[in-house]
C-alpha cells in the first residue's frame, strides 16, 4: 500500500525584545543561571504581569507580512500544567482569541513549483525555564533565565506532504522573521525552534491518521531527519498490524530515531481560562496602518524585483534573497560594479562556497561587500582574469590586503597588449606545428589546447578573449 505523510509545524519564534513579555528582566543570552529571573518570572506572591507592547508590535508585523487577519481583540489565557521549570504552575499563552489569525506562506518546491502552506494562527506566549540534566550527579538543575521570554508560536495547517516541504516552509519562515527583524533566528541559542506533527494515511484517503508530535528541534537537518524517521516508523508499525498512538516524542540525533516522551495532551487537559491579571489586547486599524507602513520589502517582493530589474534567474534571485543580510550584500556589490549578473554569479559561487566550507553566515564574511565589489570591478575592467580573481579572492579572505594591493604586489595585472599576446600565440604555434595543421584541418577541439598553452606561457595573465580572437585570426592567415 502506498502512503502519504501529513505534516504540520509549530514554530516557536523568540521575539527580539530587550525585556521579557510580562516583566522588565533582560532577555540577553548567555547570562549565569538564574541571574535574569525577576520576581514576576519566578512567580513570587503578589506580583502582577505587565504586557510588553513591543512584543505586540512584532506580532502585528508578522501577521501583516503573512497576509493574515490581525485580531482587533485578543486575550491571554493560562495554560495549566506542572513542570519544574514552570514556577507559576501555568504558562501565560493565548488560546481561543490569538493575536494573529489565518494567513499563508508560499514555498518553492524542488521541482520549481510554488506551494501555498496555510498558517492557522500565531499567538503570543511566555517561554518556560530550562531543566539541566548534566553535571548534577543524577539530579536536575533549573535555570529560570528563559522564563517569561516572549515567544510567537506559529501554527501551520497540515498542508505539507514530505520532510523536504516541511524544511522549505521552516526555512522560509526563518528568513521572514529575520527580514522583519522580530527574531535573530539563532537556532543554536533556541531563538527559533520547531515541533512537528506527523501522521500517515493511505494515498487517496481523506481522513487523517493518528499523529505523533516531535518536540523541540532546532536545526533544519534534524527536522528533516526526524520527520523521515517518524514517517518510516509509522508506516512500519501499521504494516505490522499495530496502531499509531497519539503521543509526544523526542528526536535523538545521535541514534537517528524518535522515542516516546509522554502521551499527547488535549486542550482540555490544560484547563485553559482567561488570565484574570491581564486585560484583553485591543488593536485598531489606525495602529495596523502605522505598522504596515514600517514593513520592509519582504523576500518574495525582493525576489520579483531582482528578476525584473536585474534580469536574474528565479533560482539566483531565490538564493540572493534567502536572507536580508545576503540581499543587502548583493545590492552593495551591484551598486558599485554596475553589473548585477557578474555580482550574482560571484556571490552565489565563489563567496557562497567559501562561507559554506567554513560554516559562516554572510555577516561573518572576511571580505566586505565593498572589498568584493573592488575585486569584481578588476575583472570587469580587464585588469585580471576570472581565473586570477579566484586567487586574489583567496588572498583577500586570508587577510593579505585589498584586491588592488594583492594584484600590485603579486604582479597579477592581466596582459591586454595585443602585440605581446600575438607574440606568445606565434611562439606556441611554432612549437606545435603538427597540432596546428590538424586544427586548420578541422580538428576544432585543439583550439582549447592552444589557448591553454598561451595562457600557461603568460602565467594566466593573458586576456582569454584576446587569446581566442588572435588564434582565430591566425587560422585565417
Amino acid at each position: 500500500m502506498n502512503y502519504e505523510a501529513v505534516i504540520g509545524l509549530e514554530i516557536h519564534v523568540q521575539l527580539a525584545t530587550k525585556s521579557k513579555i510580562f516583566s522588565g528582566a533582560s532577555t540577553a543570552y548567555g547570562a549565569e543561571p538564574n541571574t535574569q529571573a525577576c520576581a514576576v518570572d519566578v512567580a513570587l506572591p503578589g506580583v502582577l504581569p505587565v504586557l510588553n507592547t513591543e512584543a505586540v508590535h512584532m506580532a502585528a508585523k508578522f501577521g501583516l507580512a503573512i497576509e493574515a487577519e490581525v485580531a482587533h481583540r485578543s486575550v491571554f489565557a493560562r495554560k495549566n500544567y506542572f513542570y519544574p521549570d514552570l514556577p507559576k504552575g501555568y504558562q501565560i499563552s493565548q488560546f481561543e482569541l490569538p493575536i494573529v489569525g489565518s494567513g499563508h506562506i508560499d514555498i518553492e518546491l524542488e521541482s520549481g513549483e510554488t506551494k501555498r502552506v496555510g498558517v492557522t494562527r500565531a499567538h503570543l506566549e511566555e517561554d518556560a525555564g530550562k531543566s539541566l540534566h548534566e553535571d548534577f550527579a543524577g539530579m536536575t538543575g533549573i535555570d529560570l533565565n528563559r522564563a517569561g521570554t516572549p515567544l510567537l508560536e506559529v501554527v501551520s495547517e497540515p498542508d505539507m506532504r514530505s520532510a523536504a516541504e516541511a524544511v522549505a516552509y521552516m526555512k522560509k519562515m526563518h528568513s521572514l522573521v529575520r527580514y522583519l527583524e522580530i527574531c535573530d533566528g539563532n537556532m543554536q541559542e533556541g531563538s527559533f525552534r520547531c515541533d512537528a506533527n506527523i501522521s500517515v494515511r493511505p494515498k487517496g484517503q481523506q481522513a487523517f491518521g493518528t499523529r505523533a508530535e516531535i518536540k523541540n528541534m532546532n536545526s533544519f537537518r534534524f527536522v528533516e531527519r526526524a520527520i523521515n524517521h517518524e514517517i518510516e516508523r509509522q508506516i512500519d508499525l501499521i504494516e505490522d498490524g499495530g496502531e499509531v498512538v497519539q503521543e509526544t516524542r523526542l528526536y535523538d540525533a545521535n541514534k537517528d530515531e524518535t522515542r516516546p516522551m509522554r502521551s499527547k495532551e488535549e486542550a482540555n487537559d490544560y484547563r485553559y481560562f482567561p488570565d484574570p491579571d491581564l486585560l484583553p489586547v485591543f488593536i485598531d486599524d489606525v495602529y495596523l496602518d502605522q505598522v504596515r507602513k514600517l514593513l520592509p520589502e519582504l523576500p518574495d517582493q525582493k525576489k520579483q524585483r531582482y528578476i525584473q530589474t536585474f534580469g536574474l534567474s528565479s533560482y539566483d534571485a531565490s538564493v540572493l534573497t534567502s536572507s536580508r543580510e545576503l540581499a543587502d550584500y548583493f545590492e552593495i556589490v551591484t551598486a558599485k560594479t554596475g553589473d548585477a549578473k557578474l555580482s550574482a554569479n560571484w556571490i552565489s559561487g565563489e563567496l557562497a562556497a567559501r562561507l559554506n566550507k567554513e560554516e559562516l553566515e554572510i555577516g561573518a564574511s572576511r571580505v566586505s561587500a565593498e572589498a568584493y565589489a573592488e575585486l569584481l570591478t578588476r575583472i570587469k575592467d580587464n585588469t585580471i582574469s576570472g581565473k586570477i580573481a579566484k586567487d586574489v579572492f583567496e588572498a583577500m579572505w586570508n587577510g593579505e590586503g585589498s584586491a588592488d594591493e594583492i594584484i600590485g604586489s603579486r604582479g597579477l595585472k592581466q596582459i591586454t597588449d595585443s602585440g605581446a599576446i600575438e607574440a606568445m600565440v606565434d611562439a606556441v604555434v611554432a612549437s606545435n606545428p603538427e597540432q596546428f595543421e590538424q586544427l586548420k584541418g578541422g580538428k576544432d577541439k585543439l583550439m582549447g589546447f592552444f589557448v591553454g598553452q598561451v595562457m600557461k606561457a603568460s602565467k594566466g595573465k593573458a586576456n582569454p578573449a584576446q587569446v581566442n580572437e588572435l588564434m582565430r585570426k591566425k587560422l585565417q592567415d
